[in-house]
C-alpha cells in the first residue's frame, strides 16, 4: 500500500484553502530550488494544454448559446436555462466521471465531467452568454477516494452566476444568484465558499492530470504538469504538495521534504501535506517528528467520519477485515446517513462471508442513496467480489 495522500479535484469534497498568502522574498528565492528538471528528461516536450485549450469553445457550442440562451431577457433566466441544458437528457445530458479531467470542449462532446471540468465548461458557455460568473472553492469536509493503490484526497469547486452589475469578486452573493454544481447536497449544506481566480482553476486542472500521471507511474508527464501548475499559480499549495509526492516516489527524500515544507509555508493547515510529511519522516528515520505529526492529524480528523472510512479502507486493502469493520462502524456512529459507509461495511461483511449482514448493509446503503446508477454500481461491485455464492444478493436485484 502506498501511503500517500494526493490533492485532486473532483466532486463531493474539500478543496484545500486557496487564499493567497503573503510570500516573503526568501520563499520566492527558495521556490526555484524546488524543481528537478534534470531528473525528468523530456518533460518539456510534453504537450500541455494552454489557457485557450482549456476554456475555448467551438462554433457549434457558440451557436447553442445563441439559439438556446441569448433569447432570455434576464441573466438569471439565461443561467437557469444553461443549468437545465447541461443536465437535460435531450441536450448535453452530462454524467459524472471522477477521472474526467477535460477541457470545456472535451466535456461538451464526451458528455462527461467531474466538478472541475463541469465548472470549466459552464464558465466558458456562461461567458459566451454574457453572464457574470465566478469560480468558487467550497470548503467541504476532507474526503478520500481510492484510485488503484492510492488514496486521493479530493476537493470541490463550482460556478456562481451573479446578478449583472455585481463585479465585487471578493463576496459571495447567494440571493438572486445561481450555482452550477454536480451535487445539490453542497448547496443544501451551504458550506463556506470562497471566490478563486482563473489561474487557480488552471493550476487545479494541471494538478489533477499530474496526480493521475503519478498513479499511472508516468513520472515525466506528472512532473511536466505539476511544474506547470506551480508556474501558473505559484501560491496554490496543493500543486507543491503533489510535487513532493512525486519526488518521494522517485527517491529524492531531501527535495520531497523541502517541497512539503514549502507547501506548508503557503498553507499551514493543509492536512494532506502534513500527512505526506509524516510518511516521509518515517522513511527518513525521523520517527519522533513523524509521530508528533500523526498525533496532530489524528486529533484534527477524529470527528470526521470520512477519516474513519479512510482508515477502514486502508485496513480493507491490507485484508485486515476486523479492523476495517471497526473503523466503518466508528464512521457510522459519527454520521449514519452516509450511504458509502454502509457499502464499505457490506464489502467487509462479504469478505468474511457474513452474507446476511452484507445484504442488510447494502440495503441500507441503497435506501440512503438517491442515485439509481450508484445503486446498480454497488450491487455490481459486490457481485464482482462473489466467488460462487450466486444467490446472496438476489433479493436486492428484484
Amino acid at each position: 500500500m502506498k501511503s500517500f495522500t494526493f490533492w485532486i479535484l473532483s466532486c463531493l469534497i474539500l478543496c484545500s484553502c486557496t487564499s493567497t498568502p503573503l510570500i516573503s522574498s526568501k520563499l520566492l528565492l527558495e521556490r526555484e530550488t524546488l524543481y528537478l528538471d534534470h531528473r525528468f528528461s523530456g518533460f518539456s516536450e510534453i504537450d500541455i494544454e494552454s489557457e485557450g485549450d482549456i476554456f475555448s469553445i467551438d462554433d457549434k457550442m457558440k451557436e447553442m448559446v445563441r439559439t438556446e440562451l441569448s433569447s432570455e431577457e434576464t441573466s438569471y433566466k439565461r443561467a437557469k436555462k444553461l443549468l437545465l441544458h447541461l443536465f437535460d437528457q435531450n441536450n448535453i445530458n452530462l454524467s459524472y466521471d471522477n477521472l474526467a479531467n477535460l477541457t470545456a470542449t472535451q466535456s461538451y462532446y464526451s458528455k462527461k465531467a467531474n466538478c472541475l471540468s463541469l465548472t470549466i465548461m459552464a464558465y466558458s458557455l456562461a461567458k459566451e452568454a454574457g453572464l457574470n460568473v465566478v469560480f468558487q472553492n467550497v470548503e467541504v469536509p476532507e474526503y478520500w477516494v481510492r484510485n488503484n493503490e492510492f488514496n486521493m484526497l479530493t476537493g470541490h469547486i463550482n460556478l456562481l452566476v451573479k446578478p449583472s452589475g455585481n463585479n465585487n469578486s471578493s463576496l459571495i452573493w447567494r440571493s438572486n444568484s445561481l450555482q452550477i454544481d454536480f451535487d445539490p447536497f453542497i448547496q443544501k449544506k451551504q458550506f463556506p465558499a470562497k471566490v478563486i481566480d482563473k489561474n487557480t482553476i488552471m493550476a487545479m486542472f494541471y494538478t489533477n492530470i499530474g496526480a493521475q500521471a503519478i498513479v499511472d507511474e508516468d513520472f515525466i508527464k506528472a512532473y511536466a504538469y505539476l511544474k506547470q501548475a506551480t508556474k501558473v499559480s505559484p501560491t496554490f499549495a496543493s500543486s507543491w504538495s503533489n510535487l513532493g509526492v512525486l519526488y518521494r516516489m522517485v527517491g529524492d527524500f531531501n527535495l520531497a521534504d523541502k517541497t512539503y515544507r514549502y507547501a506548508l509555508a503557503l498553507s499551514p493547515e493543509n492536512l494532506s501535506t502534513l500527512n505526506n510529511l509524516a510518511v516521509l519522516m518515517h522513511k527518513m528515520g525521523e520517527v519522533e517528528e513523524a509521530v508528533t505529526l500523526e498525533k496532530l492529524l489524528h486529533k484534527k480528523r477524529l470527528n470526521n467520519p470520512y477519516y474513519h472510512a479512510l482508515l477502514a479502507d486502508e485496513a480493507y486493502y491490507r485484508q485486515d477485515y476486523d479492523r476495517a469493520k471497526l473503523h466503518y462502524k466508528n464512521a457510522i456512529k459519527l454520521n449514519g446517513s452516509l450511504h458509502e459507509l454502509y457499502f464499505g461495511l457490506a464489502k467487509v461483511y462479504y469478505q468474511v462471508k457474513e452474507f446476511e449482514r452484507a445484504e442488510f448493509a447494502l440495503t441500507k446503503a441503497i435506501r440512503l442513496n438517491n442515485n439509481k446508477e450508484k445503486d446498480n454500481q454497488y450491487i455490481a461491485k459486490l457481485n464482482w467480489l462473489k466467488d460462487d455464492e450466486n444467490t446472496v444478493l438476489h433479493s436486492i436485484h428484484q
